[in-house]
């Protein structure tokens, strides 16, 4: 299907705005206890939900999975170049299931047990299905590395696994996997006209710096060795540069880190027009980092919205990147807090 312009795109998903939850309502639904009452009340936000077991696993993928239908769907109306970049932010979920496949491999879970936890949707949009179907009948790490030879993860994979057989650590597979993901979104923003350009390589550079500035806490937290770390860093900035991160790569403790963090925002020229504050939670680390990332994108386009195309691509980016927000930082904490409190109750009940 050949999607002309963005004004048919805007026509085609303007109902999507629907199923984002307002901050009332999020608020509201913090006061729900019961797991089958809460997952009721998410109905007309996540449509076609449907849930057995009401475990966190079961309902976590299918929050996920209504989340890829969402993308997709907005690819099915967008232009060609709007449609390839989301084929490429979904890789990331493929990215995953790799993980999860080379991960049960090592530690001898059953075929039948990892297949549970493969995300077979993002795999069809992705049009992988083939592949992910071969790499679960893999009984090996080189069979894997043969299959994906031809891949983007070629080389990704193949020193992840040299590093793995050497050391017995799975890290800097994961990492490599990571990294590649990040590149590849950047690579493909150079495929895009000049609106689409605009925006969408703002939204991942925004998305890399995250990914930077997790790495180095994790790597400052974990005590991880700074000259590994460091080959994993993408060199794709929005606040930040090379030497900043360089910088922030050699601190030893999550103090500095924050205040530098906070010091490297201040100072930011962009931050100082838009009158945005970083208040950083030492509970929350990154997640109120990239809060703070995301309420700069969208002040930072919203005197965009004169136009079809922009505000089009603004619509877009704005269900993906809340409904994402949604879901990991309001909707699975809150099914979490249910479930367990659910079980401290049973087991309370017991003794």
């Amino acid at each position: 299907m050949i999607i002309p312009s963005y004004a048919y795109t805007f026509i085609k998903i303007d109902f999507l705005k629907n199923l984002i939850i307002g901050d009332a309502t999020l608020k509201n639904f913090e006061t729900i206890n019961d797991i089958q009452i809460f997952l009721e009340s998410l109905k007309p936000y996540y449509p076609n939900m449907e849930i057995k077991n009401y475990t966190i696993e079961e309902i976590e993928g299918a929050l996920i999975n209504n989340y890829i239908l969402l993308v997709g769907k907005i690819m099915h109306f967008s232009p060609l170049n709007m449609r390839n970049f989301l084929k490429q932010y979904l890789m990331k979920f493929e990215i995953q299931n790799l993980k999860m496949i080379i991960i049960s491999l090592i530690i001898g879970r059953t075929k039948e047990e990892t297949r549970k936890d493969v995300n077979f949707l993002s795999e069809e949009y992705l049009d992988n299905s083939d592949l992910i179907e071969e790499l679960l009948k893999a009984t090996n790490l080189d069979e894997i590395q043969i299959l994906l030879k031809r891949t983007p993860y070629n080389i990704a994979i193949r020193e992840g696994f040299l590093y793995l057989k050497k050391n017995k650590e799975i890290f800097v597979l994961e990492a490599f996997l990571d990294q590649l993901y990040y590149k590849q979104l950047q690579l493909q923003t150079q495929n895009l006209d000049k609106k689409e350009k605009t925006m969408i390589s703002l939204f991942v550079k925004y998305k890399t710096e995250i990914y930077n500035l997790n790495l180095i806490y994790r790597g400052i937290k974990n005590n991880i060795e700074r000259s590994l770390l460091k080959q994993f860093l993408v060199h794709n900035y929005l606040f930040l540069d090379e030497g900043k991160l360089e910088f922030l790569l050699n601190l030893t403790n999550l103090n500095d880190f924050v205040s530098t963090i906070e010091l490297y925002i201040r100072e930011a020229e962009e931050i100082k027009a838009l009158f945005i504050i970083l208040k950083i939670s030492q509970k929350h680390l990154i997640g109120s980092i990239e809060d703070f990332y995301i309420s700069y994108y969208f002040k930072k386009f919203k005197i965009k919205i004169d136009d079809i195309e922009y505000f089009t691509i603004s619509k877009i980016l704005e269900v993906i990147i809340k409904k994402e927000k949604e879901i990991r930082f309001e909707i699975l904490p809150q099914v979490i807090k249910i479930i367990h409190k659910k079980f401290k109750v049973l087991k309370m009940k017991q003794n």
